[in-house]
Formats: structure tokens, sequence, C-alpha cells
């Protein structure tokens, strides 16, 4: 155990700052009138709503909220959150989440030094933002290290403007990596040093000074630090401060594929021996569709790194540049192929993007039974009612027998199984052929490709007891 930081913070905190946004928000003028203020939706608001109390809109009021259909005026608010100066020329990082929305933007630095800054850049995909502040002589910076090669259980400094208390620094281990909360690229390191509101957007430090970690989110049932705090890792934010500086925004890699992970079911069911890769549900038009990836392709290497699940594909592929061939490597039929793929950029294929339709359910009609499940086959009228194409084809869910496998794996009434064994399936004749074949190669389950409203998952059925 160390016996004491204040080396490290010593030579670390010139580095660290404190930033201040200012924003202009609406305020109902009842509040300057000196009218009571409660919180929306609280009883007393009602009363005096009610009651015809000015500043209150009575029952019949457009407005929505008590106290929001008076009058609203500008007021300026401010925010805290902490940063980092990772150049001397004065580029600094931080939360979004810290500077979102902000007119103006204060950087103070340890020495009280206060300087404007401006934007650069934001991805809110990792909650990270780009900062630059004018200054006449290079400014102290701190460097990104490897968050690869941190270890839980190692020692680590966080640094910030708690509660806006000003500079402060608290200390602990990491306690987890590679936590993922809500977003796409999470990779976070979960430590149990002291962060609590005001440390967003400030820096994780090793013992050896460098930023492995941007203090972004804290898991709390009171809104203060209960030793459970979560700081993005630094090969992520290398990644996308770099870009931000460049382009001023994001520019990721796209594949273009539907992935899920592998589960051991779906592994034996294909005869794998692991249960690493990522499973190609889907290929729409775009690079992987153009290489030639089919819809229940196992992508096993991507840019000669094994891939482990799907979470290491979506990094490695959001890391590599756009517009260069790369070799993916999946397995198909028992038989690795390799391919190669010219990456397209995520941005803009997310912004040509567009909502799946929703299902419905199916009406009654002929059925079979099998595999737990009553199904029948897809008809246009069936297709027109799930809002699928008319050319759909498949089995559709109609009624599923909540004690069997079926319905343990997620399968409900509307879904469409669409192919079995990885080969189409129009009949209830299919199915069954796929099935006998499994059973023919001595697997104990059989692997289904169903949509649901649009999206497409495999399940593994077992096919023991049928």
């Amino acid at each position: 155990m160390p016996q004491s930081f204040s080396g490290i913070v010593a030579e670390v905190s010139p580095a660290v700052v404190n930033i201040t946004t200012t924003s202009v928000v609406s305020r109902p003028v009842t509040q300057q009138r000196g009218g009571p203020m409660f919180p929306p939706g609280s009883p007393f608001s009602d009363l005096f709503r009610d009651f015809g109390i000015p500043g209150f809109p009575g029952p019949e009021s457009p407005f929505g909220d008590p106290g929001f259909g008076a009058p609203q005026m500008q007021q300026r608010s401010n925010a805290l959150g902490s940063g980092f100066v990772v150049s001397a020329e004065g580029l600094i990082v931080t939360n979004n989440h810290v500077i979102e929305g902000a007119d103006e933007i204060e950087i103070e630095f340890q020495s009280g030094a206060r300087l404007p800054a401006k934007l650069v850049g934001t991805d809110p995909s990792t909650d990270l933002a780009v900062l630059k502040v004018e200054v006449d002589k290079p400014l102290p910076f701190v460097r990104f290290g490897d968050s690869d090669t941190a270890q839980v259980g190692d020692w680590v400094l966080a640094l910030g403007n708690p509660l806006g208390q000003g500079f402060s620094a608290s200390a602990g281990i990491i306690s987890a990596k590679s936590r993922a909360l809500t977003g796409t690229y999470d990779d976070f390191i979960q430590t149990d040093a002291a962060i609590n509101r005001g440390n967003s957007g400030g820096p994780l430090f090793n013992l050896q000074g460098e930023v492995i970690g941007v203090n972004t989110a804290i898991l709390s049932p009171n809104g203060g630090s209960i030793g459970i705090g979560f700081s993005m890792a630094s090969n992520v934010v290398k990644g996308v401060v770099d870009q931000l500086e460049k382009y001023g925004e994001t520019r990721r890699g796209w594949l273009g594929v539907k992935i899920q992970d592998l589960s051991p079911e779906i592994a034996e069911s294909l005869g794998m021996q692991a249960e690493s890769g990522a499973m190609v549900t889907d290929v729409p038009a775009g690079p992987a569709l153009d290489a030639g990836i089919q819809a229940g392709d196992v992508i096993t290497s991507f840019a000669g790194n094994p891939v482990t699940d799907t979470r290491d594909l979506v990094r490695r592929v959001a890391d590599a540049p756009v517009g260069e061939a790369v070799e993916v490597t999946v397995l198909r039929g028992g038989e690795s192929v390799t391919l190669q793929v010219t990456l397209g950029r995520r941005e803009l294929a997310d912004a040509d993007g567009s909502g799946a339709p929703q299902g419905e359910q199916p009406p009654e009609g002929a059925s079979s039974e099998l595999l737990g499940m009553s199904l029948v086959p897809m008809t246009p009228e069936l297709a027109a009612r799930l809002q699928l194409p008319e050319t759909a084809r498949g089995l559709v869910v109609q009624d599923i027998d909540a004690t069997s496998d079926a319905s343990a794996k997620g399968l409900r009434v509307g879904d469409v199984i669409v192919e079995a064994g990885q080969q189409p399936v129009a009949t209830l004749a299919d199915l069954r052929a796929r099935i006998d074949e499994a059973r023919e190669a001595g697997r104990q389950s059989v692997l289904v490709l169903v949509r649901r409203e649009g999206e497409p998952r495999f399940v593994a059925l077992s096919i023991a007891e049928e």
C-alpha cells in the first residue's frame, strides 16, 4: 500500500481543471412574484391551482403542469464539472453531459486563473467532449496510459471538483473492468475511489500519473458516493479525442451486420467447440453484404485479431479506419472463410437508418404443433397483418406452450421462424426435415432464425425430447 499519494497529486494536479458552464433556461414568472413553489405533481400545487391562486393555471388550462401556464422568463443557470488538460496548447477533455447545452464555458486552473473555452467536438455515444483554451505559454498537461494493462486491485487516484468544493483528490482501487452501462461503445473501469457530482469529466490516474479513465458515472441510491464509480477507459477515450481534435466529430468504422452472442446451445447446434465469436443475424445493404458475409455466419476474427463476443467486435470495428479494407474470418457450414470488407462510416449509416415496423398478433388459421409451438406457414394475408413484405416466407408462431423450451428461450406469439439449421423454412415439412437432420448429426438442438418486428435473432431449440 502506498505510504502517500502526495507526489502523484503534486505532479498531475496542475493539469486538472474545474469547469463552470452557463446556460439560459426558462422559468415561470410566478417564481419571481413571490408565489409559492412546489415540485411538479405536488398535491399542494394542485390545491393552489384549483382555488385560483395567481400564477397557477386552472383545471381547464392547456398549459399542462401546474405553474407552467404562467408567462416564462429567461434566466441564467450555472453548472459545475471537471476536466483535464491533454496538450500544452490547451486541449481539455471532459464529459459531454458537463457542457451539453452550455452557452458559455469557463475553465478554472489550480492557480486560480480563469479562461473561456470553446467547444472542439462532442461524442454523446461515449459521453466525451473536447474543449480548447487560448494560451500564451504552454500549459501543464497529463498523458493517457494503457487501460488494457490495468488490473483489478490496482491503486487509482481520482481528481476533480466534487460537489463544487474545488480541487479534491480521492484514492481507491480498480474494482472491475469492461463494465457496460447503456452505451454501444461502453468500456468502463469500476472503482471505489470516491466520485461525486462535480467529479464528472475528471481524470482517473494510475500510480505512474497516467490517465487510465475519465470519471463519468456513479451507482448510488442517494446521489452520493457509495464506492461504485465508473470511468470510461482511456483506450476508448484516446481514439475519440484524436478524432474530435482532427475532425470535430467521430468517424467510426461500420461493418453493416446485425449480430448476437453465441450461447452454449447455439455453439453446440453449430458443432463449435468454443462459444467465442459473434453470430450474424442479418446483413442489410452495406459493406458486409458487398463482401459476401451471410446471415448465419459466425465472425471469429476481425483484422487478424480473434473476436470474443459482440462487444469485442463492435469496438474493433468502431476503431478501424473508415474506407479501408480489412480481413474478416467467418465460420460458415463448419468451414473458415476469409473475406475482404471495405468499412463504411457508422455515423452516416445511422443517419440513413429507419425503425423496424411493429408486428401484430396473427389471426387464427390452420396450424401444427412442433417444438412446443403452434406454427402456421406465412401467407400474403399474414404478412400484411404483421407489416411484412408480401414475399415474406417462414413459419408464424400462433401459440406457444408456456412450459416449452421455445418459451423459455423467449419466443412468443407473432414471431416468424425463417430458417432452421441455417436453411430457409417455408413449410412445416421444411422444419421437420431440419430437426431430423440435426438428430442424425447427434445434436441436442436445432438452430432457428427468428424475426420479431423486423429484427432477427438466432435461437437454439432443444430437440432431445421431440
